[in-house]
């Protein structure tokens, strides 16, 4: 009877481990996948108390904790609102001259291209504007089914937003007795274990989204500040698109630049967008050497690489809301790893007895 040889017996064994992992781990992702908005809803409430808990905690001292996590939520939502109208007036002030200049930057773009060395044809480029034109005409009832639909989308993210702000009443007031009571419900030679992993996960998730909106910050600030004295319109939403943006590691910044060199190109000519163009790279520089390195080393300890893919696997797996997701979520995993393999505190001996006690 032919043996097996022992190096097919380990492959086989890891084989068939890795399989049933990778089935439970696919089952996971297709039950969060099945019921995303509550999945969505909780990572938001999360996400609101770890921003919320250090005010929450400061304002304790003074008043209860129930109105200690009432002032800081109502708070939070004014400033959210304030920053929200101040957009919309930028907008509403803009939006006409904003139209005339795009229309002049559209003739100047096409004067441009039919200029050496593109030597475009303008009666081909006429053309191309008159098609989209007709698109826009004859998909009429398209774009107005998709706007509806738009609006109810709307609706279910205000759920989301209802969901996850209530959430995070509840994990702000009293989240550590919340896990204190589900580590309880486990077997004792788990709770530990468990309790270890949850406080490094607590701990990665909340230096991650300290960490990421300060450096969405300082890229919005900068790209504001920059688009301002460039002249270029609509500066203030452009750099809130940008503090949205980066919370898309590595991808995010770039798209909100590319828009805002479009907006530039049209707006303030070729040169003005090659300068905007020149801001992917500055910034990109700044994000990646010093703000990220300073500001999540502490938290967050993954390679530019390992971040790459876990933004492009998450965008592929769940779009937008996977690639927000997927770097918190791998650098969570990882530190629960690292706690549990860290080896347990030694206890330190008991003291001797003092001279002369009996």
């Amino acid at each position: 009877m032919p043996t097996v040889s022992p190096l097919l017996r380990t492959v086989a064994s890891y084989a068939w481990r890795l399989l049933v992992v990778g089935a439970a781990v696919y089952a996971v992702f297709v039950l969060l996948g099945r019921f995303h908005e509550v999945t969505v809803a909780l990572f938001l409430g999360l996400v609101i108390t770890a921003l919320l808990n250090p005010p929450a905690r400061l304002l304790t001292r003074w008043v209860p904790r129930p109105l200690a996590v009432a002032v800081s939520l109502i708070g939070s939502a004014v400033v959210l609102l304030g920053v929200l109208a101040l957009v919309g007036e930028a907008v509403a002030g803009e939006s006409g001259s904003l139209v005339r200049e795009f229309r002049q930057g559209l003739s100047s773009i096409q004067r441009w291209l039919a200029r050496p060395p593109f030597r475009l044809d303008s009666h081909v480029l006429a053309d191309l504007q008159s098609k989209v034109g007709d698109y826009v005409s004859s998909h009429r009832s398209t774009l107005l089914s998709t706007a509806v639909t738009g609006a109810g989308q709307l609706v279910q993210v205000l759920t989301v937003l209802a969901l996850a702000v209530f959430s995070s009443v509840f994990f702000l007031h009293g989240g550590d007795r919340q896990w204190a009571w589900f580590c309880a419900q486990l077997p004792p030679g788990a709770r530990e274990r468990v309790a270890v992993g949850g406080r490094a996960a607590w701990r990665t998730f909340t230096g991650y989204t300290h960490g990421i909106v300060l450096v969405a910050a300082t890229n919005a600030v900068l790209v504001g500040v920059a688009l301002y004295f460039l002249g270029v319109p609509l500066a203030v939403p452009l750099a809130m698109l940008e503090f949205v943006a980066a919370f898309i590691p590595l991808i995010g910044s770039p798209v909100a630049l590319a828009v805002a060199a479009v907006v530039a190109l049209a707006a303030k000519g070729p040169v003005i967008a090659a300068v905007v163009v020149a801001l992917i790279v500055v910034i990109g520089q700044i994000e990646g050497h010093l703000l990220h390195p300073l500001v999540m080393s502490w938290a967050v300890r993954l390679h530019p690489l390992v971040v790459a893919v876990s933004v492009v696997a998450g965008a592929i797996a769940a779009g937008v809301v996977g690639a927000v997701v997927a770097v918190p979520l791998v650098s969570v995993v990882w530190s629960v790893r690292t706690a549990l393999r860290s080896p347990a505190p030694v206890p330190p001996p008991p003291a001797p007895p003092a001279a002369g006690s009996s």
